[in-house]
């Protein structure tokens, strides 16, 4: 209903028309005397009137909400009710009592309209008439006297309405007309604006106001904006504007074209980088959830003993080294869990798009029947970060669960690779002409000098993609071979072929004396760019038992890893010298604990005891799905033995 219906000649009290009539202070007080008397006579009659009706309601300057005439305040907002056209008789609790002599009695009623005097000229408006300028990028309308968006910002247009001019000398105002005036003329105060911007913000759902709070949230820390705007179904990979660079007005920080993944990565806000990358790529859709993230405080104790484990030797080798060696495995209490809980446990842990192509035809993986079934030693692909750092996450989940969001790893990496800079630049230019060879082509020295230095630069870099050079260097630092099961052929998101991968196969510590370094391997995926950890499920005590006694024992700390692939043909074993290829599977017998049962050529992998802090951690991630488990079964449900846990062969003093 507009104001015109809202305040007609019926409803007006005899101060508010004779003002809006441009009558001067002193007729509007005389007015007022006059009409004393009839107010007291006519006093039930006004009362009754002001029952809150469809047609009595006011409208809310701010939000525009119709609020019932009884209301103080704006139900939607908050925003004060506007003093002009308000019932003066009309109580605040809202009853309908009749007001006493004392309220009544011409002084009274004069003082109590004092505050509704507006002394306005002809053609000078109040306050609600005062005319707003739209702003031309988030279309929130702001006061006359702006000179930018409260919302957003911009800048105000050239051609936005101005305020009223003040009042003219020859009608002085009264002083308490003058502060009504300017307040109606002016923008609110700063606090008041701000709570009806939020306000306003949060009741439209700005999807683009969102967007800016995020990208302001990557440069701040603040991970909180950045869940609200995926949470609201924004895309993670959206790109900022030049008009939305201009509105945040940082310069140094936003750049056109950037998303919230590169501002990640520039601030190096590692947590929100991670949540940003398992919304775009590996895995598939949904937040993941890996035991490092459920137990953030064990994860980087654990990256504080990983750290705490670098040593540097000394000699004619002087590469860095992890003075330990650890293997990790999936709890075998996974399968304990529900079936539907296993396949939420799996989807937020694992990469399965990876674990796809690993698996496709033909198979990479998981392609003998007699190591995935009978050994147990399946193998999952983990998920990690896919920001250039996705080796040294995958080595170091292959190892201890967690990502090197330190850089451990890529430090102790690029330390080996500058101080025994003299053996692995005589092992890599040996294998670089080596293959060369094959191609009939003989490079130039300064052509791998310059090759050479840009691939130790890179290890220094995070962030920075490598190559099979520091793939070897890594097995040199984990002192342990690493097997590497990816494609041959890089293709696009289209299915077009890109270029050869090449990094399938064997990775031996070689510069290394054997005796130094464990034959238990640690073991990664390769897909179109990206390297994952591949871990097996640690077998159950009771899983094999139809196996002799001895061969159930030794297969309850151990996996086998095939060294062929599904054709039977060895895996190519890289870095190895002229002499060395000749005798290529002599060389892999010689550095890892080789088993050929059912047809199959395996390498033994020792699942070494588990560490104190990583069996917290996975506890910590295990309880999370058992109380989901719960939740779908009822509190606190009965567990059934099975008649292998009474055994008294299979009792230990743990339990």
């Amino acid at each position: 209903m507009s104001e015109e219906s809202q305040y007609d000649g019926s409803n007006k009290s005899p101060s508010l028309a004779a003002s809006e009539a441009g009558l001067p202070a002193a007729e509007c007080d005389a007015q007022v005397d006059a009409s004393v008397h009839t107010s007291q006579t006519n006093i039930a009659q006004m009362t009754a009137s002001s029952a809150p009706t469809e047609g009595n309601k006011w409208k809310c300057e701010i939000c525009t909400y119709e609020n019932f005439p009884l209301s103080r305040k704006c139900t939607m907002c908050r925003a004060q009710k506007p003093s002009l056209g308000e019932d003066i008789f009309k109580l605040q609790d809202g009853a309908s009592a009749l007001p006493t002599q004392d309220d009544c009695g011409a002084e009274a009623i004069a003082e109590r309209l004092k505050p509704l005097r507006i002394s306005s000229p002809q053609g000078q408006a109040g306050a609600s008439a005062v005319t707003k300028w739209p702003c031309a990028t988030c279309t929130y309308e702001n006061w006359p006297r702006s000179l930018k968006c409260a919302m957003c910002g911009a800048p105000a247009p050239a051609h936005r309405p101005h305020p009223a001019h003040p009042t003219h000398p020859a009608h002085p105002a009264h002083p308490t007309t003058a502060g009504i005036n300017d307040i109606c003329n002016s923008q609110p105060t700063p606090q008041h604006d701000v709570e009806a911007n939020a306000r306003r913000s949060k009741r439209r759902n700005n999807t683009d106001w969102i967007w800016l709070q995020a990208c302001l949230g990557v440069v701040e820390g603040d991970a909180h904006c950045v869940d609200a705007y995926l949470s609201s179904g924004g895309d993670p990979a959206r790109a900022l504007t030049a008009s939305e660079v201009a509105l945040l007005n940082r310069a140094s920080a936003f750049d056109p074209g950037h998303t919230l993944v590169h501002l990640a990565i520039r601030f190096q806000r590692q947590e929100i980088l991670s949540t940003l990358l398992s919304r775009i790529s590996g895995g598939g859709p949904g937040l993941k959830r890996s035991p490092s993230y459920v137990a953030p405080d064990l994860a980087t104790a654990i990256r504080r003993h990983i750290s705490s484990c670098v040593r540097h030797k000394k000699g004619s080798f002087p590469c860095r080294y992890i003075n330990e060696f650890c293997t990790f495995s999936l709890p075998s209490e996974i399968e304990e869990l529900p079936a539907a809980i296993q396949e939420q446990l799996f989807t937020e842990l694992l990469d399965r798009d990876a674990q796809q192509t690993l698996e496709a035809d033909p198979p990479l993986i998981n392609w003998s029947l007699h190591l995935t079934v009978t050994l147990g030693s399946r193998l999952y692909a983990l998920w990690n970060r896919s920001a250039g750092d996705c080796l040294m996450d995958a080595v170091c989940q292959a190892a201890y669960g967690v990502s090197d969001r330190t850089n451990v790893l890529r430090g102790a990496l690029a330390d080996a690779l500058h101080h025994a800079n003299r053996s692995f630049y005589a092992r890599w230019t040996a294998w670089e002409r080596l293959q060369a060879a094959q191609l009939h082509y003989q490079p130039e020295e300064t052509q791998l000098r310059t090759e050479w230095s840009r691939l130790v630069a890179a290890a220094a870099r995070p962030g920075t993609a490598l190559h099979q050079l520091h793939v070897f260097a890594l097995a040199h630092v984990m002192r342990r071979p690493i097997f590497v099961y990816g494609v041959d052929i890089v293709n696009s998101f289209r299915g077009e072929a890109l270029g050869y991968a090449r990094f399938q196969g064997i990775y031996l510590p070689l510069l290394w004396d054997p005796e130094f370094c464990s034959k238990s391997p640690l073991c990664l995926g390769y897909t179109r760019g990206h390297f994952s950890a591949l871990v097996p499920i640690e077998p159950y005590s009771h899983r094999h038992a139809y196996i002799c006694r001895e061969q159930q024992e030794e297969s309850e700390d151990t996996t086998y890893l095939p060294l062929t692939d599904s054709e039977g043909k060895l895996l190519p074993v890289h870095f190895l010298t002229c002499d060395e290829l000749a005798e290529e599977e002599a060389v892999v017998r010689r550095w890892v604990t080789s088993h050929a049962s059912g047809g199959t050529f395996a390498a033994a992998q020792r699942l070494h005891a588990r560490p104190l802090l990583q069996a917290q951690m996975l506890e910590e991630w295990l309880n999370h799905y058992r109380r989901l488990a719960q939740q779908t079964r009822g509190p606190f449900p009965p567990r059934l033995h099975t008649a292998a846990e009474f055994s008294s062969d299979a009792d230990t003093d743990d339990e």
